[in-house]
């Protein structure tokens, strides 16, 4: 079987833990079908051909050296339907991507990049997230809950930024479906608007998935993380 190849979108820095944990947690998700990948961190203010490319994970650690250089690798893999992972920034950076090039927000902002944008899809949370573990609630019958295999988990957060909660609605009417979330929605009368999204998806895609949280945190050579263990295994297809 050729070695998979996976392209980190990513300004690596050796002295970020999460930076690192990529690393292992891909290692892990390889190590589990006998084989290990080629991983490579994509700079984001630097040319690189993605077509070497079996898969993509947008890493944690904004603000990007180019914002602009890593939404057009998320906008390549989206478009290509090649298997695209994002965590943390990722997340954010995929949120941005969809509403530029899918809602046609033109000018959609993040606010870690410009806090006065006039469109800014991504804002600051409304509690600092880093360093915490918190509990999640994913949406019964997604991608998401069924690699967990659960609809009620627990993941580490290093973020201060997330969903704008009133573009939620305009993003899920475009087909990016938010598959875990906070603990608003607990009671049914809350404002499904004002939750903060954790995990978002695109069902049409291949693998197509981004958590706000820090999966690679979680993972162990016994036990890789099962969003990841199914990211690795879906860059075998």
């Amino acid at each position: 079987m050729t070695t998979p190849r996976i392209g980190i979108i990513g300004d690596f820095k050796p002295n970020n833990p999460t930076h690192l944990a990529t690393n292992e947690a891909l290692r892990h998700g390889f190590a589990r079908h006998g084989m290990a990948a080629a991983i490579e961190w994509l700079p984001t203010d630097q040319p690189v051909d993605l077509n070497q490319f079996s898969g993509f994970w947008c890493s944690p650690g904004s603000p990007y050296a180019s914002s602009d250089g890593a939404l057009q690798m998320i906008h390549w893999a989206r478009l290509e339907r090649k298997p695209f992972i994002g965590t943390c920034a990722g997340f954010q950076h995929a949120v941005l991507e969809f509403a530029r090039n899918v809602l046609g927000i033109n000018d959609a902002m993040h606010a870690e990049y410009d806090l006065n944008a006039s469109n800014l899809i991504v804002t600051p949370l409304t509690c600092s997230l880093v360093g915490k573990k918190l509990a999640i609630r994913l949406k019964p019958g997604s991608r998401a809950a069924s690699f967990y295999r659960a609809t009620e988990i627990v993941e580490s957060y290093y973020c201060n930024f997330g969903l704008n909660p009133e573009y939620r609605e305009p993003l899920e009417s475009a087909g990016l479906v938010i598959s875990g979330w906070d603990d608003t929605e607990v009671s049914p009368s809350a404002d499904p608007r004002k939750a903060e999204a954790r995990v978002l998806e695109l069902p049409d895609h291949p693998f197509f998935l981004a958590t706000l949280y820090v999966p690679q945190t979680a993972s162990t050579p016994e036990h890789p993380h099962p969003l990841i263990a199914a990211f690795c295994e879906s860059t075998l297809a």
